[in-house]
């Protein structure tokens, strides 16, 4: 590669690294928890167990759930109610005034017996929503998450320059050197192109799953306005009418339409994910992949009669993979600690750029001008801007 490409590769990776740093910083820093969610919810006592029966008993009726909620705060509706997988045992139910209300009600109540558990803190209390608002859209909705999207391409910008900037560098020494012997600035030079070759597939999953996760809300958007709107074209014009339909058969249609799935979550209607006139009842499958792939069931609110159960489009199937692949919600513990290792080692990777760029000057240009007349390599550009 010619010095000018260099300088070129050189240029862009110092400013995309340089931008995006701070804040992939913060990102690495709130995500490690959110890795461990569950098990720091049930640390921290705000992960809701299911009550121990003195003998088994089915799942009571749905709808005796929702009026078991509704009794804590009768003049709220419900917007949502959701059932883990794992804890079939707990229905959640989410109650406002209206969809775009900040002051949610989360209530958990007993699938069994359907009565109230009790009212757990929104997103598992201050210390996991806080963190989770700051990883999702800085307290700032969709412009933050936009943002955080735009700072995730910077990364993968920065990741594909440094890869460049590398492949020359690494044609004299073996693969992973520190050369210890040399200045301090050098080793930590060797360190960071180290770690960043380490993590190098980690970083561009995750930063790649980021981005289009920042999507979500417009992927939505876009798909309510198009594939839903034509599902929904006999409703157009149309006044909304009560919700006389029981959620409890609506559920029951869903599953016969499906067999063999699921319930993951009901949205009510004039919620994001469903309309004014259908419980969106989402589906999903029991194994490791299917249990991430939502199927939706529209049942009309009024009628209680199936509209249909559309496959989800290949951008919303794109988002439903990468939401739980960015926090490696597939494989259990050991893929958990794996995400945990190389989110550590991405910390660190950034720190060790952050540092390079900082110690920059007459010092650090002289002492690696030296070094590089004392072992002559070919020259790449790091992240500051220097050459090695």
């Amino acid at each position: 590669m010619s010095p000018v490409s260099l300088r070129r590769w050189g240029w862009i990776h110092k400013w995309s690294s340089l931008i995006c740093t701070i804040f992939m910083l913060l990102l690495c820093l709130t995500g490690l928890p959110l890795i461990y969610h569950h098990e720091i919810g049930h640390l921290l006592g705000t992960e809701v167990e299911p009550p121990v029966l003195s003998s088994p008993m089915p799942q009571g009726n749905v709808d005796a759930v929702i009026a078991s909620a509704k009794e804590l705060y009768p003049a709220k509706k419900p917007m949502f109610i959701s059932q883990e997988a794992d804890v079939p045992e707990i229905w959640n139910v989410t109650l406002a005034d209206h969809m775009h209300d900040h002051d949610y009600k989360p209530i958990a109540v007993d699938a069994r017996t359907t009565k109230v558990i009790t009212e757990p803190a929104f997103e598992g209390g201050v210390f996991m929503s806080t963190m989770l608002a700051l990883h999702v859209d800085l307290f700032m909705g969709l412009p933050g998450m936009l943002f955080l999207g735009f700072m995730a391409l910077l990364l993968l910008v920065a990741i594909v320059s440094g890869v460049v900037l590398y492949a020359p560098f690494m044609r004299k020494l073996d693969f992973g050197t520190v050369r210890k012997e040399r200045s301090a600035r050098l080793k930590w030079l060797d360190m960071h192109n180290m770690l960043g070759i380490v993590t190098l597939v980690w970083l561009f999953v995750v930063g790649g799953t980021g981005m289009i996760n920042t999507w979500a809300d417009l992927m939505y958007k876009y798909y309510q306005k198009n594939e839903l709107a034509q599902i929904l074209k006999q409703y157009e014009g149309k006044k909304p009418l009560p919700h006389t339909a029981s959620v409890h058969d609506a559920i029951e249609t869903a599953k016969a339409a499906l067999p063999g799935m699921r319930v993951a979550f009901v949205a009510f209607p004039g919620t994001d994910f469903s309309s004014e006139h259908h419980y969106g009842i989402y589906m999903n499958g029991n194994e490791a992949f299917s249990s991430r792939m939502y199927r939706p069931v529209l049942i009309d609110a009024n009628t209680g009669q199936l509209t249909d159960a559309p496959v989800l489009p290949w951008y919303l199937k794109a988002l439903l993979v990468s939401q739980p692949l960015h926090f490696g919600d597939y494989g259990g513990q050991a893929m958990k600690l794996l995400w945990a290792l190389l989110d550590i080692a991405t910390i660190i990777l950034l720190g060790t750029g952050l540092y390079l760029w900082l110690k920059r000057g007459k010092t650090g240009n002289a002492t690696t001008k030296v070094a590089a007349h004392a072992h002559p390599l070919p020259t790449t550009t790091t992240l500051t801007g220097e050459r090695s």
